[in-house]
């Protein structure tokens, strides 16, 4: 009998196609986020659940969960899972790791370049019919070229981040991250700490995942140390932002703006950012490219496969399980 697996959302087919040769498949696919209660009834004869990033999966769906052996989030953040009752449970859980990376980078100088050049803004005023002649004061903006651009941890997105803007633009790359020294980056950075970072960066790129340490890292005392010509940019997970700081802090003209993709309550927002003209909101979209998401399917599926044939998988999140 095949074990049985069930996929929460649909996702590329190439991950699909390889799981239903070997699995019995099921594949959820009603729109939005699916119901706790209905999560638990679909994971009771399952032996293996691939997870969203947007799947609340908590320690009573996993003790409700009698036969599952494997958790396979296609995400490269895993904050949705508690990895303590998987591992209790001798649960496996697994992300896809080094599949966005890039395709995050790009999307994070995208929001700079916008924010920066109130790309947006000046779409909305043509798209309005406002547009009578070239004025030589109308949306100024801030150059990205040789700006100083702080990242907020460096690890593998942070540093491609730093590499577009070291060769691409001559930015001042400073970083805060205490695991990560500058000889491991392989080009000229600074590390330094979170004041002096706040304080001198132009642009400043968040790419730390979720824990106890991170919610809420930066609040309305960090963004008011930044300069009033400053963008911050989130695309690591919401609630490291105060999206209600954020908001007053935006309100007040406190920054020059931000660029956030991601939210404390998805899909809900901090009431208020979406009358503001300093601030690009996009829908958690910073992996959505073709390549990127087939690739995190492949890896998603390839996760429950080395699990069943006796490998250890490589996005293995909860190592401990080992040991169990």
């Amino acid at each position: 009998m095949k074990p049985k697996v069930l996929i929460t959302h649909p996702i590329p087919d190439k991950g699909i196609k390889m799981l239903e040769t070997k699995f019995d498949v099921e594949l959820n696919s009603a729109v939005g986020i699916l119901d706790k209660k209905d999560l638990i009834s679909k994971l009771k004869d399952k032996d293996v659940l691939l997870s969203l990033l947007s799947d609340n999966v908590d320690s009573e769906v996993i003790e409700c969960a009698t036969r599952l052996k494997i958790i396979s989030n296609y995400a490269v953040g895993y904050n949705n899972i508690d990895i303590n009752a998987a591992t209790l449970h001798k649960i496996y859980v697994t992300n896809t790791p080094r599949t966005l990376d890039e395709t995050t980078a790009d999307f994070v100088f995208a929001l700079i370049l916008s924010s920066a050049r109130r790309i947006v803004e000046a779409d909305k005023f043509m798209r309005s019919g406002k547009f009578i002649g070239w004025g030589p004061m109308d949306f100024l903006g801030f150059d990205v070229f040789e700006a100083k651009l702080g990242i907020i941890g460096m690890g593998s997105i942070g540093k491609e981040v730093a590499r577009r803007g070291y060769y691409g633009f001559s930015m001042e790359i400073l970083y805060h991250d205490n695991f990560v020294a500058p000889s491991e980056i392989g080009f000229k950075t600074i590390r330094t700490d979170l004041d002096t970072l706040f304080a001198e960066s132009d642009f400043i790129s968040v790419n730390v995942p979720l824990t106890k340490d991170t919610h809420h890292l930066i609040g309305a005392t960090e963004i008011k140390k930044m300069k009033k010509s400053a963008y911050l940019i989130n695309t690591s997970r919401g609630p490291v932002v105060d999206g209600k700081a954020l908001y007053k802090c935006l309100e007040e003209k406190s920054i020059a703006g931000a660029a956030i993709d991601v939210y404390e309550n998805e899909p809900s927002f901090a009431e208020g950012l979406e009358k503001l003209d300093n601030i690009i909101m996009t829908p958690h979209i910073a992996s959505a490219s073709m390549q990127t998401r087939k690739l995190m399917s492949v890896k998603a599926a390839q996760n429950i496969i080395d699990f069943f044939e006796g490998r250890i998988p490589e996005g293995l999140v909860n190592k401990d399980v080992l040991r169990k």
